[in-house]
């Protein structure tokens, strides 16, 4: 159970804040968690019985982060050569919510943008596992996006 103020991690939108938590009128109902995502300027009501589902988890401290993209930084990459295919284990790694794995996906399609052009679907795949995985660098760490950025970059490539 999270509470106001907590910083978290939404699967496929990034890290965000408890902003607030809503408690039921009813014995029945579930409370509910006001979550800010500055990453799109998002406000997101969640069922709290429906954030484990979803893999909301807390945001990593740092050192849980550099061993999560250090990790993802070590592992060789391969390129699937079916675009489809490729595509679709990408965005399950992304919906995991697993930063290991998001971070995966942003080196992979990062290398793959030096060889040769992304899609737009591929850069635009890139650009959002990015995104997740800075906002959690920003809150974690409470740095400016330029430095979570280069951060991000000389880890993974």
């Amino acid at each position: 159970m999270f509470a106001k103020g907590d910083k978290i991690v939404y699967p496929m939108y990034g890290a965000g804040v408890i902003e607030e938590i809503e408690f039921p009128e009813t014995q029945e109902e579930d409370l509910h968690y006001i979550i800010r995502i500055p990453n799109g300027n998002l406000r997101i009501k969640v069922a709290s019985k429906k954030a484990e589902l979803i893999g909301i988890r807390p945001v990593y401290d740092e050192e849980k982060i550099i061993s999560e993209i250090t990790a993802a930084a070590s592992r060789p990459v391969v390129f699937q050569k079916n675009w489809n295919v490729r595509y679709k284990e990408n965005l399950e790694k992304i919906k995991s919510g697993n930063l290991s794995d998001v971070a995966e996906v942003a080196k992979a399609l990062m290398l793959r943008e030096k060889e040769r052009n992304l899609s737009g679907v591929e850069k635009k795949m890139l650009n959002n596992a990015k995104q997740i995985i800075l906002s959690e660098i920003i809150l974690s760490k409470n740095i400016a996006k330029a430095d979570a950025e280069d951060f991000l970059t000389k880890k993974l490539l």
